[in-house]
């Protein structure tokens, strides 16, 4: 196994490939973040007509299948679809926008929960020292950051592991839009279990790493008495 590993590390398609798959999962998630956090954050802490609705369906949507939303995002970019002129379908960028589907709604849910958790606390602290609309929902957002954080880490993980979706609408295909995960699956059907095994391995790795950075600012937090960024 480790030889495996080793070759695969060599091997100038697969770290191709791992990069990609770094670069779909991030774009997707900062997109989601942009906005996702603001989103979750307004309705955390607003009372509007229609708010429980818009709950319900975000917290609906953090659940849907991934390969449903590869088939919407599949017909919408296809020639007969209304986005069809734009002719991003199998391309990398038709994978961001099926994850930037599939993670906003998670960092826009669990920001949400994070920042609801802290609304009736610190939301009437702020206003009696005259902050306005704006500056609310910042500092509110601040006040959240270990839950906002860990949003984005979930998210993350979710993108980066994600197939069923970025499979539809990247079509897999080599030296252009095929990434770790639909790797794994192409060499797993051929039988060469040994290096589907490895990659799975350096998609667990990568995880890791990238969360353990994602991870940092949360637990600062925690350690620090939720002083500071």
């Amino acid at each position: 196994m480790w030889n495996i590993l080793v070759e695969i590390f060599q091997n100038q398609e697969v770290r191709a490939v791992i990069l990609l798959s770094l670069q779909v999962s991030t774009s997707a998630v900062l997109v989601g973040m942009l906005l996702g956090i603001p989103v979750g954050a307004v309705i955390g802490l607003f009372n509007f007509p229609g708010r429980k609705l818009v709950i319900a369906l975000i917290y609906t949507m953090m659940g849907f299948p991934p390969v449903l939303i590869g088939v919407v995002v599949y017909l919408l970019l296809s020639r007969q679809g209304i986005l069809g002129e734009w002719e991003l379908l199998f391309t990398p960028s038709a994978m961001i926008i099926a994850q930037v589907i599939l993670v906003t709604p998670i960092i826009a849910g669990l920001t949400l929960s994070a920042v609801y958790a802290k609304e009736k606390i610190f939301a009437e602290t702020a206003q009696s020292l005259g902050a306005n609309r704006f500056q609310l929902v910042w500092a509110l957002i601040k006040e959240s950051r270990k839950g906002i954080w860990a949003a984005v880490a979930t998210a993350f993980g979710r993108a980066l592991s994600e197939v069923g979706a970025v499979m539809l609408v990247g079509g897999n295909i080599e030296g252009h839009t095929r990434v770790m995960t639909t790797a794994i699956i192409l060499e797993t059907r051929k039988g060469n279990f040994e290096v589907g095994l490895a990659l799975g391995i350096v998609l667990l790795f990568l995880s890791f790493i990238i969360n353990s950075f994602l991870m940092v600012g949360m637990l600062r937090g925690i350690q620090g008495g939720g002083r500071g960024w």
